[in-house]
């Protein structure tokens, strides 16, 4: 017998659902057979493999009026957003549709004597280890271009979101992809190291905490096996002074807040011209302060509750903390906050990097703003930071954001947007936010190695 999984709802603390984990020995057995079906798989044209996976992305789309409801009572988010389907299907489709040059033979030269090459082989098994906060579309990062590549697929997701896998491979399956080729596993921490010690897993893409992402790394330290991380962020936001100030308050706060502030590219920290400071709080405030906080499957409700009671102690500590250093709060609690996992969104002045809610990644409703007079003092602040995800800047120039750009330590700049992955740009990270790329033609590369042919031709 395994270890029983619960996944506890933020709505009303209830048990919405749980799972059984597989004993060692069984999944073992099934990742055996993922190794089995993995030659067959990938000996099918490509584009019988782009197009399964595509009818299983569909598949999944058909679910949506059932999904969304359910991602409101396993993580909170209100369902007057829709779910993740848009995103889920823009990210798969847009790696199925540069999946044929992506993964294209590298013609290196063919003369008389040699023909010379390089191609794309998929790992073989590949561990997609998924997070609860975006549980769609974090997953499709992986899941689709692996598959596509040839590789098989095993998904572990996380507690929180524990009906995600299963609908995922529901889907997939249904559309004809052999239940081999992709499987949702309920695994428990320590048979899941044990199966990438033991070199079960090719290839191992894990998305959530820095524990977690180093925990992965221990596991597989010795064996070779590629790991590639997604872990912690705390984004931040520079508005200069010929920034578009709506816009740029409309975005920034919105990345701050929706999804609770439990967003891996959310912004968590904002560097304000000192010209544009005091007019930026004041809309910001005025936003926020427009929130309606309550029950998720309620139409009304546009930030629901944060997925974890745990979540949003960690939050209020570090508001806590930060008020009784000098910090000022601008929004007074809410009615609906009942000091649980429903948490008033929180605006924050008068920070410093000596408090934690500037430093630690906080991954929830709240933002601390901070006035700058300086490009070179946004960037040493934006800089000052253990993480490196993305970094909105806001400005009319494009040379200048291009130059504040090549100084900051960050895996995305954006400019005059914030909160959001592009399928044709690489999804990376620097410092603790960890290692390698999903998405665009380099999450091809990572999900696959390259294996060279020098092929001589005449040898007399």
């Amino acid at each position: 017998m395994g270890q029983t999984l619960k996944c506890i709802s933020p709505i009303d603390g209830s048990v919405y659902a749980e799972r059984e984990t597989l004993p060692p020995e069984a999944a073992a057995e099934r990742v055996t057979a993922a190794r089995a079906a993995q030659a067959a798989w990938a000996a099918r044209p490509l584009q019988e493999r782009v197009d399964l996976v595509m009818a299983g992305v569909a598949a999944v789309g058909a679910m949506n009026d059932d999904i969304v409801p359910e991602l409101a009572h396993m993580m909170g988010r209100p369902v007057r957003y829709g779910g993740e389907f848009g995103g889920f299907n823009e990210r798969a489709s847009h790696m199925a549709q540069i999946a044929a040059e992506a993964l294209a033979d590298i013609q290196v030269g063919e003369d008389a004597t040699f023909k010379r090459y390089i191609k794309h082989v998929p790992h073989g098994v590949v561990l997609v280890v998924a997070p609860w906060n975006y549980p769609y579309m974090t997953a499709i990062n992986t899941v689709a271009p692996a598959l596509i590549a040839g590789n098989t697929v095993v998904l572990k997701h996380a507690t929180q979101t524990l009906l995600v896998g299963e609908r995922m491979a529901q889907a997939f399956q249904s559309a004809g992809i052999p239940a081999d080729v992709f499987q949702n596993m309920f695994l428990d921490h320590d048979t899941t190291s044990a199966l990438i010690a033991d070199r079960a897993f090719d290839f191992v893409n894990f998305t959530g905490s820095v524990g977690g992402g180093q925990a992965m790394e221990r596991a597989a330290a010795g064996t070779f096996t590629g790991v590639g991380t997604e872990l912690g962020g705390k984004d931040p936001g520079y508005v200069m002074e010929d920034a578009d100030l709506d816009a740029a308050v409309d975005t920034l706060i919105d990345g701050a807040m929706f999804n609770a502030g439990q967003c891996c590219c959310g912004i968590e920290r904002i560097y304000v011209h000192e010209s544009l400071y005091d007019a930026f709080v004041e809309k910001a405030v005025a936003i926020v302060n427009t929130y309606k906080l309550g029950n998720p499957l309620e139409a009304e409700t546009t930030i629901g509750p944060m997925a974890n009671v745990r979540f949003a102690a960690e939050v209020r500590s570090q508001i806590a903390e930060a008020v009784a250093a000098g910090a000022v709060a601008h929004i007074a609690a809410f009615a609906e906050d009942d000091g649980g996992a429903y948490l008033t969104p929180q605006i924050l002045t008068n920070v410093t990097h000596d408090m934690r809610v500037m430093r630690d990644e906080s991954f929830g409703p709240v933002v601390g703003i901070m006035k700058v007079s300086s490009d070179a003092e946004a960037i040493d602040l934006m800089n000052d930071s253990e993480f490196g995800l993305t970094a909105s800047l806001w400005t009319g120039d494009v040379e200048r954001a291009t130059r504040v750009g090549d100084q900051i330590e960050t895996g995305t700049v954006f400019m005059n947007r914030a909160d959001y992955l592009d399928p044709g740009l690489c999804w990376t990270g620097c410092k603790n936010t960890g290692r390698g790329g999903g998405l665009s033609v380099i999450g091809y590369h990572n999900l696959t190695r390259p294996k060279s042919y020098h092929l001589k031709k005449v040898t007399g």
